[in-house]
């Protein structure tokens, strides 16, 4: 936020949980307060948790579903609200696990499908008013959520992951800002309801 300010553009943060329908109505209100409408809207809060089979449970269940999956349903409808008749661009942040699986991974990886299913069922549904939407679907990236899941730097997670991209390094959030730039921009203009691999060619779908 302060990179922002610094270079003279405006940025206000807002605390809310996507997965509660008050907190999500009040974070597009104080948004649409600051700055009347809205262009673009970019869906990347995640729950990470990885468990074994074994040890999910409703709670955890519910916990992936309701961030990674009620949450992105939540803030397009309120975005929907604010892009008004001019359209708008949103971006679902998904995974290469919605493709490709991993062990220990099962609900996150679900969650991940589930939201690129809703990304290609939308841009049927919302092309016509303008509104396009599009999945990044990054590999192995630098994350604070992938650090709470135990991948950390010189993890056997993190090694195997690396051995496992082509391009052997885990990515960097540069790395994915910059692909959802190409898609908030008029460059992408043609490009709506489709899931971009971002991930160094550990996903080469």
């Amino acid at each position: 936020m302060k990179e922002i300010t610094d270079n003279g553009g405006t940025a206000i943060a807002v605390q809310a949980d996507v997965s509660n329908e008050s907190d999500v109505t009040r974070l597009f209100e104080e948004t649409n307060t600051a700055f009347s409408g809205l262009d673009i809207l970019v869906n990347n809060a995640v729950y990470q948790g990885y468990a074994p089979i074994e040890l999910i449970s409703a709670e955890t269940f519910h916990n992936s579903f309701n961030v990674n999956v009620l949450g992105p349903i939540l803030t397009i409808q309120a975005a929907l609200k604010l892009f008004g008749n001019k359209g708008g661009n949103i971006i679902n942040i998904s995974s290469g696990a919605s493709k490709m699986p991993l062990p220990g991974a099962s609900l996150y990886s679900a969650s991940k499908a589930a939201l690129d299913a809703i990304t290609i069922s939308l841009s049927k549904e919302l092309g016509a008013k303008n509104v396009r939407i599009n999945s990044i679907l990054p590999g192995a990236t630098e994350t604070e959520g992938a650090t709470a899941a135990g991948v950390t730097a010189g993890s056997e997670y993190e090694k195997m992951f690396i051995a496992n991209t082509p391009l052997g390094r885990r990515g960097r959030p540069e790395d994915i800002a910059k692909a959802a730039v190409f898609l908030a921009s008029d460059d992408a203009a043609w490009i709506t309801g489709e899931q971009i691999s971002v991930s160094g060619g550990m996903y080469g779908f």
